[in-house]
C-alpha cells in the first residue's frame, strides 16, 4: 500500500517536472524561431 502511494507521488512529480521543462523549451523555441524569422527578413 505504501509502495503504491510512493510511486504515485514520484510519477506525479516527474510529470510536473516534464510539463515545466516542455513549457520552458517552448518559450526558447519561440525565441529562436522569431530570431531566424528576423534574420531571413533582414530586419
Amino acid at each position: 500500500m505504501e509502495i503504491l502511494f510512493t510511486l504515485k507521488i514520484l510519477i506525479s512529480l516527474s510529470l510536473l517536472i516534464a510539463i515545466y521543462a516542455i513549457i520552458r523549451n517552448l518559450d526558447i523555441i519561440k525565441i529562436i524561431l522569431i530570431y531566424f524569422k528576423d534574420k531571413l527578413l533582414g530586419k
